[in-house]
């Protein structure tokens, strides 16, 4: 049966060019269309789609408002048109903030090299909003009861799981107590879902936290300097986006720079280089290269933190981190907007602990202060 999607957007030309696109897969049938976020509200408690695409910018009702309605009134994934600018990135992040789980810029040739590309992306990420578990923030998806789940430990090499669907791991309740003050940096690696969820872990954080914080959230440069302003209004600890130079300080969370990639420098004071990206680099910034550089910066003396996200990014960086003897973390299905950045890591047998999200910040509090 297909995915059924409704598409909102006051430019008519948009919405068709949409629902073409969607229409093109056999999998997405976009069951209605809306044009102002008022009509939106009364399109989707009708029809109960799988997937609602948002613009941001409407007459009669905006798209934050339309959201926050319908994340109230019949909770659903909604995916977001942006622009690239420093408005549309505040504009976006308050979307996410009113329940929103994605977002995609509003023209193509920003999205992708090429149409087809942006095409093909647009529809990956529809089915990949609406394999999750539904329009609930995280928070509610969550558990009623606090769940952590740890993995016995795995040699680095353990190749991933064959099955889509692997066994669960064992389960214990509660947080796992374990000593981590011999760590150097803490560091974090998220992409779909990751505003909302670094903003749950970020915030759980004392201003004298022990560990410096790099931060990889896979986001376009116009979004990267208000996103790192809003977690450090958010947020005890200081947070900002990382600079060429930077050195790892206690307390201080760099986020990676988008369209660039942070790599770590170690030596008595580890510091950060923002470099351009290799060629065929997909993500910009990488999970895995930034993981993959704190092998040489830092050793064992990391704690890899993977979130919610699309894709398999920051696998390989914690397996190679996992052969120095560093920590991992993952968070688990349940609280994930989409589960395949945690899920690579756990699949791969990688992840010493499977956290609700809720649970990570408390969980790195109590092993670090």
């Amino acid at each position: 049966m297909p995915l059924k999607v409704v598409v909102v957007d006051d430019s008519a030309f948009f919405r068709r060019r949409i629902v073409e696109i969607l229409n093109a897969d056999i999998g997405i049938e976009v069951v209605g269309t809306a044009g102002d976020g008022r009509e939106a509200i009364e399109v989707v408690k009708r029809l109960k789609p799988d997937v609602v695409t948002m613009d941001i910018e409407m007459p009669v009702m905006d798209g934050i408002t339309a959201v926050r309605r319908i994340m109230a009134e019949s909770p659903r994934p909604i995916l977001m048109f942006s622009t690239l600018t420093t408005d549309g990135a505040t504009a976006t992040l308050d979307a996410l903030d009113a329940g929103a789980m994605d977002f995609l810029p509003k023209r193509f040739s920003e999205m992708a090299k090429d149409e087809d590309s942006a095409k093909m992306l647009l529809r990956r990420r529809v089915r990949a909003l609406a394999r999750g578990r539904g329009g609930a923030p995280a928070a509610a998806r969550a558990p009623a009861r606090a769940e952590t789940r740890h993995l016995p430990a795995s040699p680095a090499s353990a190749a991933p799981a064959q099955s889509p669907t692997p066994a669960p791991p064992p389960r214990s309740s509660g947080i796992r107590s374990e000593s981590l003050r011999s760590l150097r940096a803490l560091l974090i690696g998220t992409s779909t879902g990751g505003p909302v969820a670094l903003q749950e872990v970020l915030k759980a954080l004392p201003s004298q936290f022990p560990l410096p914080i790099v931060v990889v959230q896979h986001m376009p440069a116009s979004f990267t300097p208000a996103f790192a302003e809003r977690l450090n209004n958010l947020c005890q600890i200081e947070v900002r986006e990382a600079a060429n130079g930077d050195a790892l300080k206690p307390g201080v969370a760099l986020l990676a720079p988008g369209g660039m990639q942070l790599v770590l420098e170690g030596g008595s004071q580890p510091r950060v280089r923002i470099v351009d990206s290799p060629p065929g680099t997909i993500y910009k910034p990488s999970v895995d290269i930034t993981f993959t550089s704190a092998v040489a910066a830092l050793r064992s003396q990391v704690l890899a933190v993977v979130l919610t996200g699309m894709g398999a990014d920051g696998r390989e960086g914690a397996r190679a981190l996992k052969e120095q003897g560093a920590r991992i973390w993952a968070q688990d299905a349940a609280s994930s907007v989409v589960f395949g950045m945690p899920a690579a890591v756990i699949e791969a047998g990688l992840a010493d602990q499977v956290l609700a999200l809720r649970d990570v910040g408390p969980a790195l509090v109590k092993s670090l202060c």
